[in-house]
């Protein structure tokens, strides 16, 4: 199958989440087809694909035998592999094993193009999710036309939180790991989108790159202003204290420890800007949709 022909879909993993439903919406918004593979297609956000026009195929990164119908003829795939979390924190094999049947699937079916969405590192260390970096490892080493994008903190993140507290915004309160005074990198969800969309479109260009990937990079308190004078509601920052840290389990109190020790995400925002001119910033992602959601949350609280 060649890369990059127009008539042909792309396959989008995780399309009814967060990165890969806004891969499918822009490709279908520029006229690519897409096919989306999703575990229950009677699902809500399934449904909504369909409706705007994406082809649901059923399939299970666990269920590898599931996944060759979905590769039949299709020029690319994006993928998103389900992370895999236990009582001890990730998994790192399962994580490993998702990520590795959908390359042996698209190697299997002749698809030469992989755009693959993982996570940002941070200078001077090595990846710290293992699961994902074995993934980017076995892509590199199997697929003709390989892309990583790894993106940064999520901007959506102020729109919801984990079971355990971190994240979201809380009675005019986002609560988080991070230095109050000190930059912090996030991304829009739809500029993920936008960059796939871009190595869909010329698999030669971004063939074997890793692109680190943020748009703005307020410090905790400047977000905070931003979206209260965004959205009207006074929303101010608070640091997790060191005990709080802890109680949240060792990946966060290693997480901490890296960031108090000076290693940070380190995406080139100005060089990514060149490529995607329209690269969001968060006042742009508040002024586009954010602050409306952030409001309607906060209406319904």
């Amino acid at each position: 199958m060649t890369s990059g022909a127009s008539d042909s879909p792309i396959l989008v993993t995780g399309a009814t989440g967060r990165q890969g439903g806004a891969t499918a919406r822009r490709l279908l918004a520029e006229g690519r087809p897409v096919r989306a593979l999703v575990r229950d297609p009677a699902a809500p956000a399934a449904a909504a694909l369909a409706t705007a026009g994406a082809e649901l195929v059923q399939g299970d990164f666990d269920d590898p035998a599931s996944l060759a119908p979905a590769l039949d003829g299709v020029a690319g795939v994006f993928g998103v592999p389900p992370v895999a979390f236990g009582p001890a924190g990730p998994e790192t094999d399962l994580e490993a094993a998702r990520g590795r049947a959908l390359i042996d699937a698209a190697v299997s079916a002749d698809v030469g193009q992989v755009v693959f969405s993982t996570v940002a590192s941070t200078s001077g260390s090595a990846s710290f999710w293992a699961g994902k970096a074995l993934i980017e490892e076995y892509l590199r080493d199997r697929v003709a036309q390989p892309t990583v994008l790894r993106p940064v903190r999520f901007m959506t993140n102020y729109l919801g939180s984990t079971p355990i507290g971190v994240d979201g915004i809380a009675r005019g309160v986002h609560r988080h790991i991070f230095t109050p005074d000190q930059p912090m990198q996030v991304i829009a969800v739809e500029d993920i989108a936008e960059f796939a969309a871009l190595a869909f479109a010329d698999p030669a260009r971004f063939a074997g790159r890793t692109l680190e990937l943020a748009g703005d990079e307020p410090t905790p308190v400047e977000a905070a202003a931003a979206i209260s004078e965004a959205t009207g509601i006074p929303v101010r920052y608070e640091q997790l204290t060191d005990a709080e840290v802890a109680a949240l389990g060792p990946r966060f109190a290693e997480i901490r420890k890296r960031w108090q020790d000076g290693l940070r995400w380190h995406a080139d925002i100005e060089a990514l800007r060149v490529i995607h001119p329209g690269l969001r910033t968060l006042a742009d992602w508040l002024a586009e949709s954010g602050a409306a959601a952030i409001r309607a949350q906060h209406t319904a609280s």
